[in-house]
């Protein structure tokens, strides 16, 4: 997609499922967002940018660190959800902005840029790291979270098995175009990010458990409003039985990571790293 055709999507299509499952979704990527702060060096003080920063969790987060003196502006290509950012999000050291990251020109420099999953989606990639590079403050520093390999990722990967299982195959996709997977080859991206002119690019892969907020039946529900199921859904054009039938394959599938404390899905994450020279 162009970054058109992506702040469309993220506004009329994917915005507004993820409004009406914002707290589901925060509860399911917490364990994201805490390694992205933790390996993100915010002190008292920082300007930070949060880019695609969403319904705004993560602005919240970045901001109760960096405390009254400092601030955070997230940033995001989807009044839908900047919109719930910010009703949720009112702190006085926050402050929400509807731009295009790989084009906007930057008033300011910050001290600190973080992306938990909103950085995978440009239609330059190069040219996006380096127009924010340009927003970076000398000594600031870069931490994406983005997605690891599809295979290793079984939030994404089992329903869509289980969709495809009741509906039938869907189209190949291209996982190095913006969107979920255009970070998951992690030579590739670090190769980007040094065209880009970022400095010391590095890569730390993770595995963790995404924490599902509820049973299986509860988990395949959310799953088949966000993600490859409800897109093989509207490509089958799928009825009512057809989506019940889709449900209970989904929920079947990620029984296997039912836990003593509940849905633990294993995931891959890497989180990418840079640093502006003082």
């Amino acid at each position: 997609m162009s970054n058109a055709e992506q702040e469309e999507f993220w506004t009329s299509d994917a915005g507004p499922n993820w409004v009406a499952e914002q707290e589901n979704m925060d509860a399911l990527l917490a364990p994201v967002l805490d390694l992205l702060l933790d390996r993100t060096p915010l002190k008292s003080g920082d300007t930070v940018l949060d880019i695609g920063c969403g319904t705004g969790v993560s602005v919240a987060a970045a901001a109760r660190i960096v405390g009254a003196q400092g601030h955070v502006t997230g940033l995001d290509i989807s009044q839908t959800m900047l919109d719930l950012a910010a009703q949720r999000t009112t702190a006085n050291n926050t402050g929400f902005l509807k731009a295009d990251a790989q084009s906007h020109s930057f008033d300011t420099p910050f001290d600190a840029m973080i992306s938990r999953f909103g950085i995978m989606f440009f239609d330059d990639t190069v040219a996006a790291l380096a127009n924010l590079n340009t927003a970076l403050a000398p000594g600031g520093t870069m931490t994406f979270a983005a997605w690891g390999p599809a295979p290793q990722n079984p939030y994404f990967m089992v329903p869509a098995k289980a969709a495809i299982g009741v509906l039938g195959e869907m189209p190949k996709v291209d996982r190095t175009l913006p969107g979920p997977f255009a970070f998951e080859d992690s030579a590739r991206v670090l190769g980007m990010m040094t065209r880009a002119g970022l400095s010391d690019p590095g890569v730390e892969t993770v595995h963790l458990d995404l924490t599902a907020p509820g049973d299986a039946t509860e988990t395949a529900a959310l799953l088949l409003k966000i993600g490859p199921a409800q897109r093989a859904i509207a490509h089958h054009e799928a009825d009512a039985a057809a989506t019940a039938r889709v449900q209970e394959a989904v929920a079947n599938a990620i029984s296997q990571f039912d836990t003593d404390l509940g849905l633990r899905i294993p995931a891959c994450i890497h989180i990418y790293t840079a640093r502006k020279p003082a």
